[in-house]
Order: C-alpha cells, then structure tokens, then sequence
C-alpha cells in the first residue's frame, strides 16, 4: 500500500476479519453473494415495504438506497405470529411482513378504530370547542368557539397555577380521584408526582416575579407599599408587603412583593425587612408606605425614610411617606365607642353561639321562625368579637329574628338558664341603636378598604361625613344618652388621629384637588365644615403648599421638554377651579 492511499476504517475492520476467518470465501466472491441475496431479497420486498436490513457497517461509503424506516402504524399496533393487535381497540390484522402490507392497519386506524386519537398524528392540529370567557375578558358572561391542541408544557404551567390558586397540597396531583379523572380527560399528559409539581410551582412564581420585575424597573412612576405584620397560631412572626402602581394604561395594579417570617416586631427588624425587599426587587420610587398605627410601625418607617433620602427618588424627600391605616383608624375608633356597652353585645353573642352550637338547636330556631311567620331565608351569623364589622353584621342579622329567638325562650328551658341569660327589651334596643349608628361606618370602611380601585381621593369626602355625623350625635346627646355617651368617645379617639394638623398625611388633600369633580375650593369648603376656622386656614395653606411641592418636583423629573405641558394644562385647571360654583348648596350636593 503507497503512502498516498488512505486507511479507512472499514479497511482495517476487513483485514481483522480475514485474518481470523480461515474458512471464509475470497472477498470478490462474499461481495458477489451478499450483492445476489440483496437483489433476491428486494424482488420479494413489495412496494413501500420497509426494510429489516440491520447488516450495515456503520463506515460504509457505499452509494446504496437510504433505507426506508418503519411504518407509523406499528407505534399502535403489536406483533403477535402473522397478525397484529391494535393496542387501542385489540382488533387483529393479517400482518405478515412477505404477504401483506400496512395499509389495512392504516385504514383501521383512520376510519374504524374509534379510541385512536387522531389528532396525535399532527400535533399543531386543532380541535374546535366552545371555550368560556374569562371575567376578565370585559366582554360579560358567554362562551366562544376556538381552536385548541394538546400542549404538554401548557398543561404543566396550568396545574401548578391550580396548586397555587387554589391553595392546594403538593400531594394532590397524587390522589386516586384525581389521577382517574385525568386519565380520562387526557390519557397523552403524564401527571407529576408532587415533588415535581412543586418545582413547577417555584419555577412558575420566579418566572411571574421575573416579569413583573422587568416591568417595574422599565417604568419611571412611583410604588405606593402596604405592609402588615401578625403572628400566627403556631407563634410565628410574619411580614407581608404589598404593591400599588399604576402602569402605563392607568390601569391599577396590587402585587404581593413579599411574604416572609420576621423575626419580631420591632421597628428596626421591619425596617430593615422592608429595605431588603425592596434592594431584591430593584424598587427605588417608593411614594408611600401604608402601616397600621403602632409605635414599632412609626419607628420602621423613619428608618426607611432615611434609607430611601440616601438613595434620593423621592419626590419629596421622604415627606409624607408614612401613611396611616384609615381602615384601621375607624376600627380603633368603633372599638372604642362600643367597650362601654359590651353586656348588651354578649347577650345576642350567647343567644346565637346557642342557636349555632348544633344541628339539633339550630332546627328547633328554624322551628321557631316558622312559627312567628318570618320569612328570611338567612340564618344568624356569629362574630370575631375582635372585628366590630363582623359584630356588626351579627347584630344586624339577629335583629331580623328578634321574635324567633323571643319564641325560642318560651319552649326551651336551657336557652332560658344560660349563664349570663337571654337579651331583654332593653338589650335589643341598644342593638338597634348600635346598628343605625354604625352602618354609616361600615359602609365607609367598605369604601376605603379597597385595593383594586383608587380610595386616597374618596376619604377626604368620609372624613367629612365622619366629623358631621360624630358632631350632629354629641348636640343630641340630651335625648339619646346611649349614643351621646359612645359618640363622645369615638369623638376622642377620632380626633386623636385626625384632630391635630401635624399629624395628618397632606396627601390625602392633595388627592382631592387632583379629582377634576372636586379641585381647592372643595377642599376650602370641607375643610371649613369640620373645622374651627383657625385650624381650617392652616389645613388649606399646608395642601397648597404640598401641592406646590409635588408640582416642582415633577416639573424638575420630567425636564423641560414636557413642562410646558404639564404647564399648560395646569393653566386650564386654573380655570375650571375659578369657574366652579362658590355656593354651599352647589357644593352640598356636589358631596351627597
């Protein structure tokens, strides 16, 4: 061999191969017979046919055929003899590979065998369904035909959002139901087992908190926070952070930043907490931070106030930042006002604890309301003694069945003898007198409680109704002991938080200017209806002033190309405030 023709593989195998066969035939005449017993072999192969060769060494060269591979039909289909078996419906075909062929397996499944899935050959094809709109959709309720196919991954993603949704254990997508149940809907899709859907679960929260990462970093506006400490059953400290901002379709959004244990309640440990969140996610434009009002939550919230000055977003300079919880200022304020009528209270909370204790007293009650002819179709509801909205809502409930709990204390001995004993006459009017008065602050609680719609230029109109409301019962207090009494130490709490100028957020003024229905002279006018006139002027001086604050740093942020603007329209706002009604009737209704 010349050093110019070159070693291939397949050579050194042939000399290895002759050098340990002694019996073997010459190659040029192996070469001729294996060439003869291919040529045979193919005039017997039918058209179509795939081949079984499997003789071929892997370095040939050769110019042969590529071999054609196996049908598709044999996927679903099982050898047995001469026949085959269809693993969907066990019909058997003659399946021998020199007499017939696979199109009778092919026919099968396309047109007879009814369990094979015959979208699985083509998976973009779609099935076309009637699929429901989703709430938030905006189109109302209804349902409307799309195409779907099976999507593995997709399928993944869904489940582990139901787990989260729902709130359900890892183990769930283990249980016999559920696995049964899937098995039927869609036999393709191979359930995880729950160490994977909880892998899933992580991966689905850290690509969702990816995302809306990138969002809040992409946009310039600022991020009002909400947090809230508590201490669960297990006497484990826990801190939940919350956002609120609005994105570029002044669409507003709420998103749950973190939830994690705390060590304790401390102002410093929350502080620190907080800051360390908001380093994770980027989030320097903190505008606001809305806390319950406890000492340790004034102490965190200096402390974030210097920490946000190093970082110099703030448009005011950390001013204004902590805002206190008006929820949870009426909650404090309610609470108080009703300490001193707390036996009348407990009296109706026995009398429904009794009714509600089991099925067999809760069928007698409905016995009893039968009897006296009422037809509400509730039932009494029983409270958290420490939520006065839930208090509230028991009292309003067993006022509807005064006389089916007055029917009750005829026929039943024990309900009659319970410790503390049955609510008298007098019992039922305190009820309806702490109904009456309180409605007007659970409604209001409802209103500012929300999260998904804006409330910061809506109190300022309950705050007003607050202070009248509370005025107009202390003038009545001659007639109505009862309420005169409790108002007058709502009056005192309320007034704790709200009745001192220094301690109130001007932001929460500011926002009723920025309302194009309501603007300063609103301001002016409610601010004269609650307060004394000292007090007033100074309010209405402050807003303006934070007004003007909140302005100039805009007017600097946004540069000058963009002031005009911005200046423009606030000439035109000027104008609408001159044009607006000076009249207190005007105004009245304006408010009402």
């Amino acid at each position: 061999m010349s050093q110019t023709d070159p070693v291939t593989q397949s050579d050194i195998v042939n000399n290895l191969i002759q050098a340990e066969t002694t019996e073997a035939p010459p190659p040029s005449v192996q070469s001729s017979e294996t060439n003869n017993d291919e040529e045979n072999a193919n005039k017997k192969r039918k058209v179509g046919e795939a081949s079984n060769d499997s003789n071929v060494i892997a370095g040939d060269s050769g110019n042969r055929k590529p071999i054609k591979s196996r049908s598709w039909t044999w996927e679903h289909f099982t050898k047995i003899g001469s026949r085959a078996k269809c693993n969907w419906c066990d019909v058997t075909y003659a399946a021998d590979s020199q007499r017939n062929g696979t199109s009778n397996l092919k026919h099968h499944l396309l047109h007879q065998c009814k369990k094979f899935p015959k979208e699985s050959l083509d998976p973009t094809q779609q099935t076309l369904v009637l699929q429901q709109l989703k709430k938030e959709d905006g189109n109302g309720s209804g349902s409307v035909f799309t195409g779907v196919h099976f999507d593995a991954e997709a399928c993944r993603k869904a489940l582990a959002r139901m787990i989260i949704v729902d709130e359900l254990p890892f183990k769930f997508v283990e249980g016999e139901g559920f696995l049964h149940f899937m098995s039927v809907v869609q036999p393709k899709l191979s359930i995880p087992k729950r160490i994977t859907i909880a892998r899933d679960c992580w991966d689905l929260y850290t690509s969702e908190k990816h995302k809306l990462k990138s969002v809040l970093n992409k946009s310039n506006q600022c991020v009002c926070l909400t947090t809230d400490c508590w201490t669960s059953v297990q006497n484990l400290s826990y801190l939940c952070l919350t956002a609120h901002f609005i994105d570029h379709d002044w669409k507003i959004h709420k998103r749950i930043l973190n939830f994690c244990p705390i060590v304790n309640h401390k102002g410093v440990t929350i502080g620190k907490k907080i800051e360390k969140c908001l380093e994770e996610w980027l989030i320097g434009n903190v505008f606001t931070i809305t806390v319950d009002n406890a000492s340790s939550n004034d102490v965190a919230i200096t402390y974030l106030k210097n920490t946000i000055n190093d970082w110099n977003s703030h448009p005011l300079k950390g001013g204004h930042m902590h805002v206190r919880c008006c929820a949870h200022i009426l909650n404090l304020v309610v609470q108080d006002g009703l300490e001193d009528y707390h036996s009348s209270i407990s009296k109706i909370r026995n009398a429904v604890r009794y009714v509600r204790a089991s099925p067999g007293r809760m069928d007698r009650f409905k016995t009893c309301i039968k009897e006296v002819r009422l037809q509400e179709k509730s039932i009494v509801q029983l409270d958290v003694s420490t939520r006065w909205n839930s208090t509230y809502i028991m009292l309003e409930s067993a006022l509807k069945f005064q006389k089916a709990f007055k029917r009750l204390s005829e026929k039943c001995a024990d309900f009659v003898l319970m410790k503390d004993g049955i609510p008298n006459k007098e019992d039922w009017d305190n009820a309806k007198c702490f109904v009456n008065f309180l409605k007007i602050f659970f409604d209001i609680t409802k209103k500012v409680s929300g999260s998904t719609f804006v409330t910061s230029s809506q109190y300022f109109n309950e705050h007003i109704k607050i202070l009248t409301t509370l005025n107009g019962w202390i003038e009545l207090k001659s007639s109505d002991n009862l309420l005169g009494i409790m108002v007058e130490n709502m009056k005192v709490k309320y007034d704790k938080y709200w009745g001192k100028v220094e301690k109130m957020n001007m932001l929460i003024f500011v926002a009723v200017v920025l309302d194009p229905r309501h603007k300063m002279q609103f301001v002016r006018w409610g601010l004269n209806r609650a307060y004394p006139n000292d007090v007033a002027v100074s309010l209405y001086k402050k807003t303006e002033e934070t007004l003007n604050k909140i302005f100039e740093s805009y007017r600097l942020f946004l540069g000058n190309g963009q002031t005009e603007n911005v200046t423009h329209s606030t000439q035109e706002v000027e104008l609408v405030k001159l044009k607006a009604p000076e009249d207190a009737f005007a105004l009245e209704l304006r408010w009402t």
